[in-house]
């Protein structure tokens, strides 16, 4: 899941194809759907992401109430508007009024508090809960800024690799070499450095027992003489989200499938290629394309069918995309990763969202 920033944004202003009183307005690759003559390219306005929570009096001014997403209608959803998918909110609220949006927009200013905005967790389902114990060694993720709203983390032509984003619930174990310890947590909890007591009717702890994810990070570590070692995987199938791939959460035949990993190694974090380390060892996320980055083809790559179960059942969420040699980024401020997530996966019926 990326940051969450509310922003001013220069805005480019499209025709809307299928409403003669209706506009998009776009930042960065994302368009909005807006009032015909409400803006104009080159200004700047306010964008309000996808998963922001809105107060109510906001709502209201922006004439979305009963609108939005969740119980409370209060989240920021993509919708389709009259045959556009519409990504966002694009706004002047009047908190603001006083505001030179122009410049916070070359600043990058940050009006999320001020405008009471925040950013919507996920639910945790029983399955994904647990008791808890503070682990001060666990390796975290990282959140993944979406390519649309920032396409300038990789350039044009440089080496890249797509693997496929997979539905599901994120899960983090940590290996201790000198310890012997093994820490086990989801992204949330790991983000507050928390890792899940061994449980059996746990989610997590059942893929990394059913599959020895623990085990392969101890050889890992051992090869690669780290102190500590990170793999990170998705867990999923029924009962986990919405979309399954062929496998069931609630088995023996649940599925998990490795996206990265990260080891300290002479004081130092590194972020390693999991193909290079664990083909053979774990399952992984499907590698989709290696080759030029090209944001045409990327997002080409974020929709069509899921590639997991080789057999396309449902749609694909989207793909990660990473440089092929891992480096930093100053458009994330961290690593060079991104995501980007298929127009149909944001607008399906009946989808869940958990952590």
């Amino acid at each position: 899941m990326s940051t969450l920033r509310v922003t001013a944004e220069v805005l480019t202003v499209h025709e809307h194809p299928n409403a003669d009183a209706l506009e998009l307005a776009q930042v960065g690759l994302y368009r909005a759907v807006v009032a015909k003559g409400a803006y104009r390219t080159g200004e700047a306005a306010v964008y309000i992401p996808e998963q922001s929570v809105l107060p109510s009096g906001l709502i209201e001014e922006l004439g979305l109430t009963g609108r939005l997403a969740g119980g409370e209608a209060n989240r920021v959803k993509a919708v389709r508007l009259r045959g556009e998918l519409s990504q966002g909110i694009v706004c002047r609220p009047k908190a603001l009024a006083d505001v030179d949006l122009a410049r916070a927009a070359a600043e990058g200013t940050d009006f999320a508090e001020r405008l009471g905005i925040t950013k919507w967790v996920p639910p945790i389902p029983p399955t994904m809960n647990g008791e808890v114990e503070s682990a001060p060694d666990l390796l975290p993720w990282v959140d993944i800024e979406n390519i649309q709203r920032y396409p300038d983390i990789f350039t044009p032509g440089e080496p890249v690799v797509l693997t496929e984003k997979l539905h599901g619930s994120a899960c983090l174990l940590t290996y201790v070499g000198g310890e012997d310890r093994v820490y086990v947590s989801s992204k949330g909890f790991g983000a507050k450095s928390l890792a899940l007591k061994e449980d059996p009717r746990n989610l997590y702890w059942r893929a990394i027992r059913g599959h020895g994810v623990a085990e392969a990070a101890a050889r890992l570590c051992e090869r690669l003489g780290a102190r500590r070692v990170g793999i990170f995987g998705e867990v999923y199938g029924a009962g986990v989200q919405d979309l399954t791939y062929g496998a069931d959460g609630r088995r023996e035949t649940l599925g998990y499938a490795a996206f990265d990993v990260s080891a300290e190694i002479d004081g130092a974090l590194r972020w390693l290629d999991p193909v290079e380390l664990l083909d053979g060892e774990l399952p992984l996320v499907p590698r989709l394309f290696s080759g030029p980055y090209d944001i045409e083809r990327v997002l080409e790559f974020a929709s069509g069918r899921e590639t997991v179960s080789g057999q396309g059942l449902h749609l694909r969420e989207g793909v990660v995309v990473r440089p092929a040699a891992e480096r930093y980024s100053a458009v994330t401020g961290g690593r060079a990763i991104a995501k980007a997530v298929s127009p149909a996966y944001l607008t399906r019926k009946g989808g869940t969202e958990f952590e």
